[in-house]
């Protein structure tokens, strides 16, 4: 036994030396995160009480008055309204559609799949701001490309305004952001789809099931707690946007299009006169909560999901 002590001690030092490694290049990462994320994170928190422009000492406290205004005002329920009408519309839409373009993709029989998952995922590599930008110019209300190729066609006698009106500008909004982030959730469903064990389905078209039979009592089940995990992902991220609309409509027309995020930063970096950074952190911080229980409920979906999916 006291011949393994050497042995023992030495494993153990190389083992801290791996660790001492495995913190110096954490470090870095670390530092970042805490600077960059968790410090703004509680500042926000601490400004949401005080009468502060973001600029000069944080000294006119006024408790909850920020939050209380937040609360009352009709602006910010409109944004927050318009949020999650975004949000249900791109969910709804982009997450099935995206399952079946994958399932397309991951088929075999399928040539130049690689060229289709990269015209795909283009969207979401490329700057938000800049797509605003475009999309202005496509549905432009004067010479826009939608409004010439549909007088072209005969399909409209006068030029609209897409995203001028109250009745379009929403709906092509929400278009643009299915368009944009499409890729990443067809990605998300074409990890899932590789990862499923073939035997299965081998077994199912030894059996006689048709490829509607396959998918509900086969591929379905078992991409149930993936699905509940893109689910969860692509609600949160929907519910975060403001370079989309900032460059395409700027919240209009008459705030039809305002978003939270865009609420919070026209009071913590325009205002209309002196920034309110105060209030801008209380409605931030009310929309968090939101966030925050949208997720709580989503993510009882996918505990729920994964656990009937291990009990198989």
């Amino acid at each position: 036994m006291k011949g393994n002590k050497p042995n023992a001690g030495k494993i153990s030092k190389n083992r801290r030396k791996k660790l001492i490694y495995c913190y110096i290049f954490i470090l870095p990462q670390l530092a970042l995160f805490l600077a960059f994320t968790i410090y703004p994170i509680i500042m926000s928190y601490v400004y949401s009480f005080f009468n502060w422009s973001g600029y000069g000492s944080l000294s006119n406290f006024i408790g909850l008055e920020n939050y209380a205004e937040t609360i009352s005002d009709p602006f910010f329920w409109n944004a927050f309204k318009n949020s999650f009408i975004f949000m249900f519309f791109v969910v709804l839409v982009q997450v099935p559609l995206a399952l079946l373009i994958a399932i397309l993709l991951n088929s075999s029989w399928l040539k130049g799949a690689t060229v289709y998952r990269t015209i795909y995922f283009l969207p979401v590599v490329t700057t938000t701001a800049v797509i605003g930008i475009v999309m202005r110019f496509i549905f432009g209300a004067y010479k826009g490309l939608i409004n010439e190729m549909l007088l072209a066609v005969g399909i409209l006698d006068k030029p609209v305004d897409w995203l001028g009106s109250m009745d379009t500008a929403m709906m092509i909004i929400i278009l643009v952001g299915i368009w944009k982030t499409f890729g990443m959730k067809m990605v998300y469903w074409l990890a899932a789809l590789q990862s499923l064990p073939k035997e299965l389905f081998e077994a199912a078209k030894v059996d006689g099931a048709n490829w509607l039979q396959t998918f509900r009592y086969v591929m379905f089940p078992l991409l149930l707690p993936v699905g509940s995990v893109i689910l969860l992902l692509s609600s949160v991220n929907a519910l975060h946007v403001f370079d989309l609309v900032k460059s395409m409509t700027n919240g209009g027309p008459a705030f039809h299009t305002d978003m939270v995020d865009l609420y919070i930063y026209r009071y913590a970096f325009e205002g209309g006169g002196m920034p309110r950074a105060g209030f801008a952190s209380a409605a931030g911080v009310v929309y968090g909560f939101a966030i925050l229980f949208v997720s709580l409920i989503l993510g009882i979906v996918v505990k729920k999901t994964g656990g009937k999916q291990s009990s198989h």
